[in-house]
């Protein structure tokens, strides 16, 4: 399942999506963690230290790449110049699965490992200075909307999105691709404002998401979650010296993280898994086809110098029973 990890900055949804990725790592499960954030540090919550994490392939970097693989024999992209973010799979594309090599992985992931196992890590790459003042951000996250517009994904496999703060990903198509999304919420009015934007923009788009309270140290701060997100509110987490030890690179191993904060993994994992039985991959497919269209009209018409509304199969849905035959 795809799940993202979103909240207003320093509201912890790095940390809780890295203790989420290390938790499905623990059991076994095949896990693609991806840093969307224009603040990369979803490697360095891994276990990577800075060396590390900057030497890591941005996927804004491959983008050529990524594109010429992706487009496949479909007839309906000639080119990988005439792909953009919001490009559709069709008849001939090539389609990404968790499990398998590629060369968009080989590009772009490197292994981590973790307790009971490694996990792919890929990067959009950070805002640089040669972006300052003639790029935006969402640019690099298109490779992330690209791949995962390509993407099919099974039970049991987890594809984990650390998103950008506050309502940035609605500048895009991103926030309709997961099967759940978690907003860490702190108990304040700044905390829960995000959560009122998420769920008001998300509304009419069959997003489902769910509250993560988090730096919840009594009854006060949960009765106030309570009351602004009501059923919205799945879990909290507390303060976890487990998490301080982490942050100073120092993490213990990963069995000895406090039990509460253990359980609220697990009710994590639960709700995403329950996820399974609503998929519908045509919705998901006319959602892309939706945000393709828009940014057709908007802008990539003219930047393209093509009309990309005929890259869109009208016969085409994204689904496992496409995967398993292509």
């Amino acid at each position: 399942m795809k799940i993202a990890f979103v909240g207003k900055g320093g509201s912890g949804k790095t940390t809780l999506s890295s203790l989420f990725v290390r938790h499905l790592a623990a059991v076994g499960a095949p896990v693609v963690a991806i840093d969307a954030d224009i603040n990369q540090h979803l490697a360095t919550a891994l276990g990577l230290d800075e060396a590390e994490a900057a030497a890591l392939p941005a996927m804004g970097g491959q983008l050529p790449l990524i594109k010429n693989y992706l487009r496949g024999t479909n007839p309906r992209v000639p080119s990988a110049e005439s792909m953009i973010k919001t490009t559709p799979p069709g008849e001939g594309s090539r389609l990404l699965r968790v499990r398998e090599d590629n060369p968009v992985y080989d590009a772009c992931a490197r292994p981590v490992e973790l307790d009971g196992g490694a996990v792919r890590l890929m990067v959009t790459g950070p805002f640089t200075d040669a972006d300052l003042g003639v790029a935006c951000y969402h640019s690099k996250t298109g490779a992330v909307e690209l791949c995962l517009n390509h993407l099919v994904d099974g039970r049991d496999e987890y594809v984990v999105v650390d998103m950008t703060a506050g309502s940035d990903s609605f500048a895009s198509g991103l926030f309709t691709r997961f099967d759940m999304t978690f907003l860490v919420a702190e108990p304040t009015r700044r905390g829960v404002s995000v959560y009122r934007q998420y769920k008001e923009y998300a509304r009419d788009y069959g997003v489902l998401l769910k509250v993560v309270g988090n730096k919840v140290h009594g009854q006060d701060d949960l009765d106030f979650l309570r009351a602004e997100v009501g059923d919205d509110l799945l879990v909290t987490v507390g303060h976890s010296d487990w998490v301080r030890a982490m942050e100073k690179g120092r993490p213990p191993r990963f069995h000895l993280l406090e039990e509460p904060n253990r359980h609220a993994l697990q009710v994590l994992r639960t709700a995403v898994d329950a996820t399974y039985e609503l998929r519908d991959w045509e919705r998901y497919t006319r959602q892309m086809v939706h945000f393709h269209l828009k940014n057709a009209h908007s802008w990539g018409n003219e930047r393209t110098g093509t009309d990309l509304a005929a890259q869109i199969d009208p016969g085409f849905v994204l689904s496992e029973a496409v995967a398993a035959t292509a």
